[in-house]
């Protein structure tokens, strides 16, 4: 849902195609590119097929906020709780651009966007406009879960754990839909009451009729209003916001987030990831600094 907000910069896509349907996709070999948008971070297997990679030395060495300073591995450290942005972070897909495609909207649907992201486009407005344009049945929503599990980011399975370990509250918050989370969560072994995200609503016939409007996510600014919602709620002393896009560092400010780490492995939005206060480009690099 991040390319409904424009971040200041163009966002370079650090994987491939949706090919591999397993649940996570192995991190493997990198080469660099040039694309009409700048640099263009792919990888090559001996199968030709595309996969998650790290950033190149080249990549990262382009921000100076690739090693946290003591004060945030503090904050991260000693944080107890831990709030994730889905598409693009804990999953590889942006999930409505998942679904409109299966529905046979694909192409109307990521033109749609390609305008919206020209101007300043309020959240709820671009998201009504979206679903507008293939208005998705119950049927269809039931058959697109089935038919494309999840895909999860590599290592985000093992860094959940380690958070739970560490006795620190993990929350799911995400632009895109309660149906399509809920299994993400499943497997991650989130409780429902810790996913902040929009439902799409069905008639008794399961056609399609809309989406709550009175989930804060389905407005401009929702994440930092779930964040604030989350920490007056429970009273933590030190939350994290983790996530790729303008959105999710939104939630880092007062009485929202501590700390904002950028997550690129799959999406590396420039203009956001140099505000950050920790950029990673794997998650690996997140567990290792728990300790």
């Amino acid at each position: 849902m991040e390319g409904l907000v424009s971040s200041g910069s163009n966002p370079v896509r650090v994987f491939g195609g949706r090919k591999h349907q397993s649940r996570f996709v192995p991190v493997s070999t990198l080469h660099l590119r040039k694309s009409v948008c700048g640099i263009r971070i792919g990888v090559m297997k001996k199968q030709c097929s595309p996969f998650l990679v790290s950033a190149s030395a080249s990549v990262v060495g382009h921000f100076e906020n690739t090693l946290p300073s003591k004060e945030v591995l503090e904050l991260w450290r000693n944080g107890d709780a831990v709030c994730f942005d889905v598409d693009s972070t804990v999953c590889l897909d942006e999930g409505i651009d998942e679904f409109a495609e299966f529905c046979g909207a694909g192409k109307a649907v990521a033109e749609w966007t390609a305008r919206a992201m020209g101007g300043s486009v309020p959240f709820e407005e671009a998201l009504a406009a979206r679903l507008s344009l293939f208005k998705p049945s119950l049927s269809q929503l039931q058959n697109f879960l089935e038919q494309k599990p999840p895909r999860l980011s590599p290592g985000i399975e093992e860094l959940v754990q380690k958070l739970k370990a560490n006795h620190k509250h993990v929350y799911l918050i995400s632009g895109g839909f309660r149906q399509m989370i809920n299994p993400v969560a499943s497997i991650l072994g989130i409780p429902q009451e810790n996913i902040f995200a929009n439902q799409l609503l069905f008639g008794s016939s399961g056609e399609f009729t809309g989406f709550d409007k009175n989930e804060p996510t389905s407005r401009s600014g929702g994440k930092a209003t779930a964040v604030q919602q989350i920490r007056k709620a429970h009273g933590y002393k030190a939350l994290t916001m983790v996530g790729d896009g303008a959105t999710d560092f939104e939630a880092r400010g007062p009485g929202g987030a501590d700390l904002f780490i950028c997550y690129a492995g799959v999406q590396l939005r420039e203009g956001v990831a140099t505000k950050a206060d920790w950029l990673v480009f794997n998650f690996k690099d997140l567990i290792s600094s728990l300790g």
